[in-house]
């Protein structure tokens, strides 16, 4: 099993402000470092008006200052959204910042205001990361080379070079994957199958019969659920309705579960949001069993640190204990 901790940064009006949430993200990274977190999760958004993540590189060089061990990854990168150049640099002071600990999911993103932001077509997103993609293995090989009529060199080489795995759901990205990236991420395990194929046939390493199926999105482990529920559940509600939205802006309707409207009740039984005892916790994890990802989300749509912090230190004292095991 692998277990992450997963941070988006949203701090809408209703919730903590947001320099008290980045402070405590970082003292959150530190303790998952210590307790023996796989990895730790950022996302990326740009223009939402709760504040979701916009820069998840220099987040992640911060993350990675102040931890040791834990895996920093990126899930995903916008990378149509930058000049390649500029993201090879960044990617490699951010690699070595993290002591050679990032990792990168590329996704193509889908909001036509995001792209609209930086002067890029969505029309153009396959070939932009397509496009990232080639400039940043050749930028990392520390050697000169040609991008649009222009001499670069890209310096720092990163130490390693930071693994770039592309990310999204559609078949033909499963198969591209397997062609041009270090490995596929997949949402929600979504043409696993067909990535595995594709690497068969183009000779490549098995990468084995099956994605690690995600977890909950959000769980909280506390004595009281049903005092905490109230406190979690605008933040839930928060978060999906901005997932709806954003879609019905790239789609022309909205997606997901809850594209028809967010009721409570169904928010807490869909089971994404788990708000349980440190014993309901144990079994719960378990449950999921090894080849799963166990996600923790302390700081969901603005939740207060202080909260989080409650639930975490509960989840190291009762919880972890019985499940880290898992990991091996």
């Amino acid at each position: 099993m692998e277990f992450v901790i997963s941070f988006d940064m949203r701090a809408p009006a209703f919730g903590a402000p947001a320099r008290s949430l980045y402070e405590a993200a970082l003292a959150m990274c530190e303790w998952a470092d210590d307790l023996g977190f796989d990895a730790v999760g950022l996302g990326e958004h740009h223009g939402s008006e709760d504040g979701y993540l916009p820069s998840p590189i220099p987040m992640a060089a911060a993350i990675g200052a102040r931890t040791r061990r834990i895996k920093v990854r990126l899930n995903v990168l916008l990378a149509p959204l930058y000049d390649p150049v500029k993201l090879a640099e960044d990617l490699a002071v951010a690699q070595h910042l993290c002591g050679g600990r990032l990792e990168v999911v590329v996704g193509a993103g889908y909001r036509p205001s995001e792209f609209a932001m930086f002067g890029k077509r969505r029309e153009d997103r396959k070939a932009l990361y397509m496009q990232a993609f080639d400039i940043l293995r050749k930028a990392w090989t520390g050697e000169s080379f040609e991008y649009a009529g222009r001499p670069v060199t890209v310096t720092p080489r990163p130490e390693p070079p930071p693994p770039l795995l592309l990310g999204g759901t559609h078949p033909a990205v499963a198969r591209r994957a397997a062609e041009i990236a270090d490995g596929y991420y997949p949402p929600a395990g979504e043409n696993w199958k067909v990535y595995r194929q594709a690497c068969i046939e183009l000779g490549k390493p098995d990468p084995g019969e099956r994605f690690p199926a995600l977890g909950p999105i959000y769980t909280h482990v506390t004595r009281t659920p049903e005092e905490d529920w109230p406190i979690i559940e605008p933040h839930a509600r928060h978060v999906v309705a901005s997932y709806a939205e954003w879609t019905r802006e790239a789609f022309g309707r909205a997606a997901g579960p809850f594209a028809g409207g967010v009721d409570s009740g169904q928010l807490r039984a869909s089971g994404a949001y788990q708000v349980l005892t440190p014993e309901e916790a144990v079994t719960m994890v378990r449950g999921l069993g090894r080849d799963r990802t166990f996600i923790l989300t302390p700081l969901l749509g603005g939740l207060a640190p202080d909260f989080a912090w409650r639930g975490l230190e509960l989840f190291a004292a009762e919880v972890w204990p019985h499940v880290r095991d898992l990991r091996d």
